[in-house]
């Protein structure tokens, strides 16, 4: 036999042999793998607490999600803004529901108003009321030299026969410390309260014993959450405000229509 041939045919017998030989050998097992651990879940952070971080001044309670996704209403007071859950884009004006027009903002202050109008007992109040059961009560942010507040009170007797009850507050335009901030002081410290506040708006000096009382400042606080600006400003139960003086009958139609005559 040729050798060359010969070397050919052993060659290929070995490889083949150990081809079989590998093949038949049994595989080594893998190492069991180990069970994967699920990274934690990120844990969640409320939107509000975000939005409370970066304004501050504001509790969690004053933030809450609005009828838009994604956008968080924010409120001081009665001052309603909007913001992104994000907290870096802030929305300024109101928000409107195209399908209804419903002010959907007007609606949330005026219900803010009631509630923190409502807070205040009438005995911290300075109330005027018609002898039978009144059909309407209003709130009444005054002055007590404010000329349109002078013309709504001389009238006062007029509301009253028409059922309307109005429960006054103070509201010294000029601010603290001024000569109207210390008229509202004497008329609540007056042993007659109502007495003392018409006779204030009719010009005369009222002359009363400082008494221990925060009230005036007080009023004065609360108008400026509720966005007061001028007086007199009328709070209707609802939380609406009408700024400025409205006659009697006029304020009557409007309390019964909730349209202007």
């Amino acid at each position: 036999m040729n050798t060359l041939r010969l070397v050919t045919i052993v060659a290929a017998s070995l490889i083949g042999g150990a081809a079989f030989a590998q093949s038949a050998a049994p595989a080594k097992s893998a190492p069991a793998a180990k069970p994967a651990v699920a990274p934690a879940a990120p844990a969640k952070v409320d939107p509000r607490q975000v939005i409370v971080n970066k304004l501050g001044d504001l509790k969690l309670e004053d933030v809450r999600l609005s009828p838009v996704s994604g956008v968080y209403e924010v409120n001081s007071g009665a001052n309603i803004s909007y913001i992104t859950a994000d907290a870096k884009y802030a929305i300024l004006g109101d928000l409107l529901e195209i399908d209804t027009n419903v002010n959907v903002s007007e609606n949330r202050r005026r219900a803010i108003r009631a509630r923190m109008i409502e807070a205040v007992p009438d005995s911290e109040m300075l109330v005027f009321a018609p002898k039978e059961t009144p059909k309407y009560t209003i709130t009444v942010f005054t002055d007590i030299d404010c000329g349109y507040c002078r013309r709504l009170h001389s009238q006062i007797a007029e509301y009253n026969k028409l059922g309307i009850r109005v429960r006054y507050m103070f509201f010294p335009r000029s601010g603290p410390d001024t000569e109207s901030w210390h008229k509202a002081e004497s008329v609540w410290c007056a042993s007659n309260r109502n007495d003392a506040l018409t006779r204030a708006k009719n010009g005369q000096a009222i002359k009363s014993p400082k008494c221990p009382t925060d009230i005036v400042k007080r009023d004065y606080e609360l108008g400026e959450k509720l966005q007061v600006t001028g007086t007199p400003a009328i709070f209707l139960a609802s939380g609406e405000m009408l700024p400025g003086y409205a006659p009697p009958g006029e304020l009557l139609h409007y309390l019964k229509t909730g349209k202007p005559m």
